[in-house]
């Protein structure tokens, strides 16, 4: 092999080691685009979570005030009445001052939602899990609304078996009796409210032990149910049925948000639909380690 052979065989060599080195700087240089475009997404989904939040907690600081509005407008001008100079018999006095004691529970009960609500959402560790009997609590939830429940001639069954599980027993609380109070105060009179369990539906992609590691639970009344066009914005913040009525019972509008959150952080999923039989029913479970 003379000189020339050899020079054609370098110069080969060499355009293949450019080629390569250019095949190599091109995937590079893709590879970097692609990472570029994936830190490029996660900014923008990062930045339209950011203006999320901010777009909630905006609404939230406006529907308290509006909620904080009225009840603080009611009692200011109630203590203003005894407080003038006008003469004011005694029955009058008692109903202003029970008027007032009633818009202060208003009020207590809707600092306690908020504080709740974005604890779940901002610090949910603040919540401790602790051995708790799910059925227990449902118990309680139905004994502090039993008289409530017996003046509009509503029946509570809570036929929960034993529920043994780790949760927070202050959030297990708030799941029923904020599902309780809600068919209580709107499911009608002489209605029953039944809490129960189910049988989630088998999916073939699912081992057969699936629910073992969850509790499925049923919760309805036979009442009168809700539009279907509200269904969806249940669980939203400060949503309202019939805001009137809602707050002539004394709701916040925030219970069963607090409902959903609750069983989020239980590491359950929740659902509501209108019963065919009548009445609103809603699904859930809840993890039991």
């Amino acid at each position: 092999m003379d000189w020339s052979d050899w020079a054609v065989w370098v110069a080969l060599a060499a355009i293949l080691v450019v080629l390569f080195l250019y095949i190599r700087l091109m995937l590079k240089n893709v590879r970097l685009k692609q990472l570029a475009d994936e830190a490029n997404r996660l900014r923008r989904e990062a930045e339209a979570t950011e203006q999320r939040n901010r777009q909630l907690k905006q609404e939230m600081t406006s529907n308290i005030a509006h909620e904080l509005k009225t009840p603080v407008s009611s009692i200011r001008g109630y203590l203003e009445i005894l407080l003038s100079d006008k003469p004011v018999d005694d029955d009058r006095r008692r109903y202003f001052l029970e008027r007032c004691y009633r818009q202060t529970l208003r009020l207590s009960d809707l600092i306690q939602d908020v504080s709740i609500i974005n604890k779940l959402e901002e610090s949910s560790d603040l919540f401790p899990r602790t051995e708790v009997d799910a059925r227990t609590v449902a118990d309680e939830a139905v004994a502090d609304l039993a008289d409530k429940a017996a003046a509009a001639a509503i029946t509570l069954h809570n036929n929960l078996p034993p529920m043994p599980m780790q949760g927070n027993h202050e959030l297990l609380y708030c799941i029923f009796r904020n599902l309780l109070e809600n068919s209580v105060s709107y499911a009608g009179e002489g209605v029953d409210i039944v809490i129960e369990t189910y049988e989630p539906p088998k999916v073939n992609t699912q081992p057969p032990s699936h629910s073992a590691t969850h509790y499925y639970l049923h919760f309805y009344d036979t009442g009168k149910g809700v539009a279907d066009e509200y269904l969806s914005r249940l669980f939203d913040r400060f949503v309202r049925i019939d805001s009137g009525r809602s707050r002539q019972n004394g709701g916040t509008g925030l219970g069963l948000s607090i409902v959903k959150h609750s069983v989020l952080f239980h590491g359950g999923e929740i659902y509501a639909k209108n019963r065919p039989e009548g009445g609103l029913e809603f699904f859930f479970s809840l993890k039991k380690m």
